[in-house]
This record gives C-alpha cells, sequence and structure tokens, in this order.
C-alpha cells in the first residue's frame, strides 16, 4: 500500500511538473511576442534550471538574445538546439544569421569526401537515433533469419537469406556509425568565446606571448585544461591557451 501511494505521489508530482513546464514555455513565448525578451529569457531559464531540456528552448533561447544583439549566447544557444536535434533547420538557419555577426572569419582547414558524408549525412542523426536504427535493424534480421530457417519453399529461403544478410550488414554499418558518433561526442568538447575580445597565449600563464586573438561567438575545440586555463583548437588548426572564463562549453 505504501509503494502504490509513493507511486502516485511520483505520478501525480510528474504531471504537475510538466505541466508547469508547459505553463513556463507558453508565458515565455508570449512574451518573446511581445518583445520582452530578457523577461522571456528569465522564464526559459526556469525551464532549463529544471532539467526540461529540449532543442526548442534553445532555440527560442537563442532567438531571444539574437532580438537582444547578444552575440555569443545566441550562438551558443543555436548550437546547444542543434546538438539536441540535428535536424533543427530552424536553429541551423538562425545559426548561419548569428555567425555573421561574429568579427572573427577563420577558414576552416580542408576536409575529405569521408569527412564532408559524416558532416553532412551520418551527423545528421544522434547516436541515440543510431542506436534506434541498429536495434530496429537487428530485430528486421532476427525476423528474416527466422522466415529463412522454417520457410519450406526453396524460392523463399533464397530470398529470405538474401535479405537477412542484407538486412545484417545494415546492421553491422549502423553499429559501427553509432560507435563511432558516441565516441566522438564524448571525446569532443566544443566551446563559444564570451569574452567580447581575448588575447591567446602559448602557455597557460598571463606572462606568456599572445599568439593570435579571438572575438565573442567563435566556436572552439577544448583540448585540454590547466588550472583556470583552457587550451583551444579553431577549425584553421591554430592552437593557443585562454582563461576559461572567457568561453562556455557547450
Amino acid at each position: 500500500m505504501r509503494t502504490l501511494a509513493i507511486l502516485l505521489f511520483l505520478f501525480v508530482s510528474t504531471i504537475t511538473l510538466a505541466q508547469n513546464t508547459n505553463d513556463l514555455f507558453s508565458n515565455a513565448n508570449s512574451l518573446y511576442k511581445e518583445g520582452k525578451y530578457e523577461e522571456a529569457i528569465k522564464l526559459y531559464e526556469q525551464i532549463e534550471d529544471g532539467n526540461a531540456i529540449s532543442s526548442e528552448l534553445y532555440f527560442n533561447l537563442g532567438n531571444c538574445y539574437y532580438k537582444l544583439n547578444k552575440v555569443a549566447p545566441s550562438i551558443y544557444n543555436y548550437e546547444k538546439a542543434l546538438q539536441l536535434n540535428p535536424l533543427n533547420e530552424d536553429a541551423e538557419n538562425n545559426l548561419i544569421l548569428a555567425k555573421r555577426l561574429t568579427l572573427d572569419r577563420i577558414e576552416a582547414l580542408p576536409k575529405s569526401i569521408f569527412q564532408k558524408f559524416n558532416e553532412n549525412y551520418l551527423q545528421k542523426f544522434t547516436y541515440n537515433t543510431w542506436g534506434v536504427i541498429t536495434i530496429v535493424l537487428s530485430f528486421i534480421t532476427s525476423i528474416l533469419f527466422l522466415l529463412f530457417y522454417f520457410s519450406d519453399a526453396s524460392n523463399k529461403k533464397r530470398m529470405y537469406f538474401t535479405s537477412s544478410i542484407i538486412s545484417f550488414l545494415l546492421l553491422a554499418v549502423s553499429l559501427v556509425i553509432s560507435y563511432t558518433q558516441y565516441s566522438q561526442s564524448k571525446n569532443t568538447i566544443e566551446a563559444i568565446i564570451f569574452a567580447e575580445e581575448i588575447s591567446v597565449n602559448n602557455e597557460p600563464t598571463s606572462s606568456s606571448s599572445e599568439v593570435f586573438t579571438l572575438h565573442e561567438g567563435t566556436k572552439v575545440n577544448v583540448l585540454d585544461s590547466v588550472d583556470n586555463w583552457k587550451k583551444i583548437k579553431l577549425s584553421d588548426g591554430k592552437i593557443g591557451w585562454v582563461p576559461s572564463e572567457n568561453l562556455k562549453e557547450l
């Protein structure tokens, strides 16, 4: 009886929390439409603090900051929206517009054919999505193999066997892609520069030499950290150190 009461309490709490989140989201959207962007941001951030995050939430936050001409926060939130849903075309289009406000023009290193294919197609799905595809293909492969095993007609056995082999190969490919995407996601740390202008040094000390400068909104890869310094790498291959407080990791 006590367990049932606990489950009922958790269920009611979950429903109440979802309703409160929906109310906050609706109110924030209304404030955005009225041009009250800073007030809308406060409500969106309340939702974020409650861990009710979504691609739509970060997309709306990005829009608010974009309307306020805050380059770094707008880019950061559009990037967060795309992390959760790489197929969010609105976030992708608005990110392009926001990047036009940045001062740094960094030319990326040439990419191989595989890297372009991976970025343009494979990375359009998260590793979770590829995992689901793998599970579905494993189920289809099992069904096809069972049909092959129990089928009596030779032409049907041949068809089921061929189909099961093709399904198994697709399963293997999707499994490799899923694992690769997962590893890449866990090993790659990206960040957005939030300082209006920052000197990038060749060593993690304030007395070291400056190698180049960056401005707010620039996206970097974080390679390492020492004390309150982060080692960063740009898409053009340049490497340096910046104080941790001047960037925000995605």
